[in-house]
């Protein structure tokens, strides 16, 4: 009989429709609140994406997990609140990034990582009625960090094979790190009951991944980085990329119809395609992991900052014009609120946005001076909006546009992660605007870094410094920023989440960071 590896995760939800997500051992057939689909294998491995329709709008659905009608979720002695699907209206979204997996713990000793602030806000929910849970939960990059695999991770890595030493490789290696990740109890047991978004960064891939052209010549340099990237992207396609889909959008999917209509192995079939996503990064895309969800009055439109990259040519971009226009396309429209979730913020601290153009500036010239500027891009991760200044630019132009439309929105937030610290800012553009636009970024979610990067992080922000930086940029001809901003909470540490309540044209955004006995707020705002 088969039996449930993973899952079960609630993904796609809308007012009449859901999709729940499940790894089994075994094929099987899966049954989800009255949806049925049979398992398609990758590898050793097995998954289902359940569609589940005729939901009605405003209900929550109580529901069970069946392999072959044999009842395997919830379990029988499950201290958690029964499953459940609710179609009401988005009011509370939770956000944040970069959670790394729990380490084992050392004896008298204290995660060394923080306390996991995802974590804590299950064990809140478990004593919470269900009119005070969160409708969605946005995860902006780094869900698995597949180049620092945990001593586990690394043991039994160890014990597959040799070399290359330390390295995720394979398909079933990615694999590993999802169920290391997503089967602690309490993370199970949320993504069962709140319809999650997820996009990557790059350590779901590779740390720096796409950071520059020349990282990538480095990379295809070793030996085992085709398997790896092939299996890396092919892996988030399975566990990530495929529950952002709609239920149409699924159904006009080409791969996922190719997927369901092999009938035996398609692990080949995603590695070819991973492969074709990979090299598009050149140009010529085709491949889109970018996507919308609409909750209602609230659009969410999600950017993928990593493997749509423009890395040769005149100009380095974030986005490539192709998936850009269809960015523009989507970001506009009748609604109250447009979040824009990208993994990496568009609007940073002043003295390090001026910095990443300046560094892009010099990684760009030729000899001795481009190839150190090229190094300290690598080392300091100097890759985020600003490191890319025409798309900078571009989205700041689009952001201006929509907030001063006929249909402008009450707010657009920028939802972001990565930096390891949390804050928000408001952006200031020169002609008037009837949207208020922000960036909002919660990092990290359980990755707390050693206290001696806080100094770092609050110089970054320091007014002077940012002074010193701008009239350099100047000097070097960087053109002057398209938007000010600034900034109206932070720096804030530690592992937290970020939370957006809305409630018609109105949101506040709280930021509740987790500590050794739950969460404490450490900010909250009226947008």
């Amino acid at each position: 009989m088969a039996e449930l590896v993973l899952g079960p995760v609630l993904r796609h939800v809308d007012s009449t429709s859901a999709t729940v997500w499940v790894e089994t051992d075994a094929a099987c057939a899966v049954t989800v609140a009255g949806g049925r689909a049979e398992t398609f294998r990758v590898g050793e491995q097995h998954f289902a994406l359940v569609v589940v329709e005729g939901l009605s709008p405003g209900t929550t659905t109580p529901y069970d997990v069946r392999l072959d009608d044999a009842v395997v979720w919830p379990q029988p002695d499950s201290p958690y609140p029964p499953p459940v699907i609710r179609t009401d209206p988005v009011r509370r979204l939770l956000f944040g990034s970069c959670r790394a997996a729990k380490s084992e713990p050392e004896p008298g000793k204290p995660d060394k990582l923080g306390p996991d602030a995802l974590d804590a806000y299950a064990l809140r929910m478990v004593d919470q009625p269900r009119a005070e849970w969160p409708d969605a939960l946005v995860l902006l990059g780094d869900q698995v960090y597949a180049d620092e695999p945990t001593p586990r991770v690394t043991r039994w890595l160890a014990e597959r094979r040799p070399e290359p030493a330390g390295e995720v490789v394979s398909f079933r290696e990615y694999a590993e790190l999802y169920h290391e990740s997503w089967a602690d109890p309490e993370i199970r047991w949320l993504m069962s009951v709140v319809p999650t978004s997820m996009i990557f960064d790059d350590h779901d891939v590779r740390d720096d991944w796409n950071t520059s052209r020349t990282w990538r010549e480095q990379m295809a340099a070793k030996r085992w980085w085709p398997e790896r990237i092939r299996a890396g992207l092919a892996s988030y396609w399975v566990y990530q990329h495929l529950g952002n889909l709609s239920p149409r959008e699924l159904a006009s999917d080409e791969l996922y119809g190719k997927v369901l209509a092999d009938g035996g192995d398609v692990q080949g079939l995603l590695e070819d395609f991973a492969a074709q996503a990979d090299r598009e990064v050149e140009g010529g895309k085709s491949t889109r992991w970018s996507y919308r969800r609409d909750f209602g009055r609230v659009r969410l439109l999600v950017i993928d900052t990593r493997g749509g990259r423009i890395l040769s040519g005149p100009e380095r971009l974030m986005v490539g014009d192709r998936e850009f226009e269809w960015i523009e396309e989507n970001a506009e429209g009748d609604f109250d609120h447009l979040l824009v979730g990208s993994s990496l913020p568009w609007l940073m601290p002043h003295a390090l946005s001026h910095f990443q153009s300046l560094n892009e500036r010099m990684a760009g010239l030729p000899g001795w001076r481009g190839r150190f500027g090229e190094k300290v891009r690598q080392v300091a991760d100097l890759e985020h909006w600003p490191a890319f200044r025409g798309s900078f630019e571009r989205l700041a132009r689009l952001l201006g546009r929509i907030a001063r439309s006929d249909e402008a929105p009450a707010t657009v937030c920028v939802l972001s992660g990565d930096v390891h610290h949390s804050y928000a800012a408001r952006a200031e553009f020169e002609a008037p605007v009837d949207s208020k636009v922000y960036q909002l970024v919660c990092s990290p979610v359980h990755n707390d870094p050693p206290w001696v990067f806080r100094p770092a992080f609050r110089l970054s922000w320091s007014r002077p410094v940012a002074r010193v930086l701008r009239w350099w940029a100047d000097r070097r001809g960087i053109s002057p920023d398209p938007v000010g901003w600034r900034k109206l909470s932070g720096p804030h540490f530690g592992n937290s989440v970020g939370v957006l309540e809305i409630d018609g044209r109105d949101a506040r955004f709280r930021l509740e960071t987790a500590t050794t006995d739950g969460l404490r707020e450490a900010t909250s705002l009226a947008l």
